[in-house]
């Protein structure tokens, strides 16, 4: 029985897995019939879907036809548009250039500058969010939008600008770390954004700008007018500070090259080997943004991202010996390729100084040759385009070679020096010096000073002196905030006309405040740190500057915007000032520390055992004749005396 029984249970289990696919099989669709349901349940989704090819058809042909009657426009305007169109926006233009140029110094010394450009057409003061970043970083595009900046200026330097050896430099910056930005007008507290700003800077570049606070910034009312596209002038947007005591290290330039498109794997920054670049007499590493104009017309803004890095190698520090430079001695790298992104990528070697190669010899020579204007004089470049491979030659390698064979030949001296330094003596007064020097034969020009001192140098501000060539030369605008303690610095801006030729001094005097034990620092007896004067003027040129700025132009000859053919602006430092204030003696309190302890300790250490310690009478030992008996008496067995 258990058989059929079997048999049966079999033949049940088949027919009803037949059954279930014959209903699996009759409730499956086919394409004709989905379609049909569909029409049936939504007959105005079918119609559209007939018509969206015909539609979509219609679109791209709008796209592509500009020359449309205005009939036909307004007729397509009102046809239906696919979301995914609308939701499309065309990307963000932008692009990237890169440079270096090489100046070989009259001392035997070489100038290297890195300029690195990127330009975004994109307008971050009208309030656009931009989302998508392609060449410019996207963490300084998220400050610039969330805190309102218009422009930004940072630069760390190491070392200082030796002016009279080495001439002007194409970009200046003072010793230390310095930070000018300007707010846009809609900020409502620029102390408060400035404040946070500092600290987020901070983090970016790894530097110690969050001590940034009121006591080292002020609000210069002429000295740091906008370098690019600029409605207004309003200082109370502008906020301007200065560390001279921050050191420069490889941690600063890590963040800084990971700015960059391609970062340091390609173009020209494989060479910033920080273990070559540190090992100089002067290293800067700067981020310029500003807004610029996209055509001549100037109907479009965009923003400019320009990072720059300056180095001075010197020859007797290098170790070599002998005045012959090379990319591989410089850098102890070659150049291989351009970076893939960048639209340009050249090297320009000045041989202004070297028109029948008499000074020194260049290899591997180049026929491309170009010219500029620069600081006011007509210089000539040697050319290496990198984006053409006829650059590498053979060995996809360029190795740049500077062979000095003449050691003469006179720099030509700058027409605009200026230096400072402390005089006086003890530690309760002193007075400061600022010499500016116009070593133009014939002309005399303005210059706009901005000293910024801290409120512990109390200026006494009618001892104020300005002399010219031994007479009193009456300055045509002074500005002067009087700083308030532990708040705000003293601030002092002002115009004075420089004679031909001529040596002009301000001196001022200063009183040292005491400060309480907390605000010394760890070291109070190396001295306190002034930043540096700044000198802004408009030197005369010997040619004619060019006032329209060209895509065909340098990028080193383009960064301080040229309003006169007759001059042009530039920038001077003065060395920062180390001055000495009354340093109480830190090494009194560990003296009567000790001294306390010492007299706490022996006192109650004394007491204390006199307090807890028990005395006994001890008897006094037997004889040596009463030992040797008792012995004996034992041995007996006699009890002992």
């Amino acid at each position: 029985m258990a058989a059929p029984r079997c048999s049966r249970c079999a033949c049940l289990l088949l027919v009803f897995i037949y059954s279930l696919y014959v209903v699996v099989i009759s409730e499956e669709p086919t394409p004709g019939n989905e379609q049909h349901a569909s029409v049936v349940e939504n007959p105005q989704t079918a119609a559209e879907t007939e018509k969206q090819p015909t539609e979509e058809r219609r679109w791209e042909a709008t796209q592509v036809d500009e020359t449309v009657p205005d009939d036909a426009a307004a007729n397509k305007q009102d046809l239906p548009v696919p979301d995914s169109v609308l939701t499309s926006t065309p990307p963000l233009k932008d692009e990237f250039q890169e440079e270096l140029v090489i100046r070989p110094l009259h001392s035997g010394d070489i100038y290297a500058s890195f300029q690195f450009r990127t330009v975004w057409e994109t307008d971050f003061t009208r309030g656009s969010k931009v989302s998508h970043y392609r060449l410019f970083p996207k963490s300084l595009g998220q400050v610039i939008s969330k805190f309102s900046v218009r422009e930004l200026h940072i630069s760390f330097t190491q070392g200082y600008w030796r002016t009279m050896q080495w001439g002007q430099p194409y970009l200046p910056s003072p010793p230390g770390a310095e930070l000018w930005v300007w707010f846009q007008d809609t900020v409502t507290d620029v102390d408060a954004t400035w404040k946070e700003l500092t600290n987020v800077l901070s983090g970016i570049f790894c530097a110690s700008l969050n001590f940034i606070d009121s006591t080292n910034t002020v609000e210069p009312s002429a000295s740091f007018k906008p370098l690019g596209i600029a409605n207004g002038t309003d200082h109370r947007f502008l906020r301007y500070a200065t560390l001279p005591r921050e050191i420069v290290c490889t941690e600063n330039l890590t963040p800084w090259k990971k700015l960059l498109p391609c970062g340091s794997k390609a173009g020209l920054a494989v060479l910033l080997k920080s273990e070559k670049l540190f090992h100089s007499s002067f290293h800067s590493q700067a981020v310029h943004i500003r807004p610029v104009c996209q055509d001549e017309p100037c109907k479009a803004t965009s923003l400019e991202l320009r990072q720059t890095l300056n180095v001075v190698f010197d020859l007797h520090a290098s170790g070599q010996g002998k005045r012959e430079w090379s990319l591989f001695k410089m850098f102890s790298r070659t150049l291989t390729e351009a970076c893939p992104l960048a639209s340009s990528s050249k090297i320009y070697i000045d041989v202004t100084d070297n028109p029948e190669e008499d000074q020194f010899e260049l290899s591997p020579a180049t026929h491309l040759l170009s010219q500029a204007v620069v600081l006011g004089d007509r210089r000539t470049f040697s050319v290496y385009d990198l984006t053409q491979q006829v650059t590498f030659g053979t060995v996809r390698s360029l190795n740049v070679l500077i062979r000095w064979k003449s050691t003469e030949g006179d720099m030509l001296r700058p027409l605009l020096h200026a230096e400072r330094y402390v005089a006086g003596y003890g530690l309760q007064t002193g007075e400061i010096h600022t010499l500016m020097y116009n070593n133009h034969p014939f002309r005399s020009f303005p210059v706009l000073l901005l000293d910024s001192v801290p409120w512990y140098l109390r200026l006494y501000v009618h001892t104020l002196t300005v002399t010219s060539k031994g007479k009193d030369n009456k300055p045509s605008y002074i500005h002067y905030q009087p700083s308030k303690d532990r708040m705000r610095p003293h601030l002092l801006e002002m115009l004075v006309q420089l004679p031909p030729h001529s040596v002009t001094e301000v001196t001022v005097q200063f009183e040292r405040a005491l400060l309480k034990w907390t605000e010394y620092t760890p070291d109070p007896n190396h001295g306190f740190y002034v930043g540096s004067s700044v000198v802004s003027a408009l030197v005369p040129s010997t040619v004619a500057m060019n006032t329209n700025i060209t895509k065909e132009q340098p990028l080193f000859s383009t960064f301080f915007p040229t309003k006169e053919e007759s001059s042009y602006f530039i920038r001077v430092y003065t060395e920062p000032l180390l001055v000495n204030l009354p340093t109480p003696d830190f090494s009194m309190p560990y003296n009567v520390i000790c001294l306390t302890c010492t007299v706490v300790a022996v006192g109650y250490g004394s007491l204390y055992n006199l307090l807890t310690r028990s005395f006994q009478v001890e008897e006094p030992n037997p004889g040596l004749a009463k030992r040797i008996a008792n012995v004996i008496r034992r041995m007996r067995g006699v009890p002992p005396l």
